[in-house]
């Protein structure tokens, strides 16, 4: 009996030695028993508009910073704080061809140089900004505000007849034109529900140009504004040329006979393009 009593007080110890082994085991060998930690991958900034910037604004390094960026979502346009470390010093004073919202990244296709002029640095490439004449009656009533697109629409007086009378022919010259400002006013934020002024500049090609010279020679223009959801570009000036504008087509009086009858007949000159 002395001896089972021994044997199971010496089982009891040793179990009461084996758990406290384990209960007081640090817990680092239990990390490294769950594998090694992967290394952090080093944050890649980009640099961003620090709040919204509208089209002309000058900028300052105030408006800009820098913020972390996912690598798989990088984009060559985008600044990398790595290779480019001083961008904030070299874009200061440029000036914002293309508004950007708080947080987009910078690009340096949407800032000019700031020695260029407002309206210089807003234009793109290849384009030509002119004035017309308008009013609230020939400009969709002051509703057109600048960044808006317009048809721009030629009147002029025709003959009617042979006895001298005229009549207003009206056509489409140009087709979803941007408006780049109305007066000296060119920032269209929505700020204002309409825009009333005596000149819109819009932006136009060279050849678009001759033509809306032309017609503002021979007659009166006047915008349509177009829709939002309808921005599908047409070039109608494509087949327009400075002398069609200038001079629209006339209307004829022809000689039908028929059946031994004659009369006369007035052909109206088409206004498709």
């Amino acid at each position: 009996m002395f001896r089972i009593a021994i044997f199971l007080a010496s089982l009891l110890c040793g179990s009461l030695a084996a758990w406290m082994t384990f209960a007081w085991q640090p817990a680092a060998s239990v990390d490294q028993a769950a594998g090694p930690v992967r290394a952090s991958t080093p944050a890649i900034e980009v640099l961003v508009a620090a709040a919204g910037l509208p089209q002309g604004h000058s900028l300052q390094t105030v408006d800009m910073r820098w913020q972390s960026w996912p690598e798989e979502g990088l984009t060559e346009e985008m600044i990398v704080r790595d290779s480019q470390p001083d961008a904030m010093a070299r874009l200061e004073g440029s000036v914002v061809r293309g508004g950007f919202v708080a947080g987009e990244p910078m690009r340096d296709e949407k800032l000019v140089e700031g020695g260029a002029g407002f309206m210089a640095a807003i234009l793109p490439s290849g384009k030509r900004a002119v004035a017309v004449r308008v009013s609230a009656e020939n400009a969709a009533g002051g509703f057109i505000l600048p960044d808006d697109k317009v048809d721009v629409i030629h009147t002029t007086q025709i003959a009617a007849n042979e006895s001298g009378a005229t009549r207003p022919l009206s056509r489409t010259i140009l087709s979803n034109i941007r408006v780049l400002a109305i007066d000296q006013n060119a920032n269209g934020d929505g700020s204002e529900a309409v825009a009333l002024g005596k000149t819109a500049t819009l932006e136009l090609s060279p050849h678009q140009v001759e033509v809306v010279m032309a017609a503002e020679s021979a007659g009166s223009l006047s915008l349509a504004l177009r829709s939002a959801e309808d921005m599908d570009e047409v070039d109608l000036a494509a087949s327009v040329t400075s002398a069609d504008a200038k001079e629209p087509p006339q209307e004829r009086v022809v000689m039908l006979v028929q059946s031994g009858v004659a009369q006369q007949v007035t052909t109206r000159p088409s206004t498709r393009n």
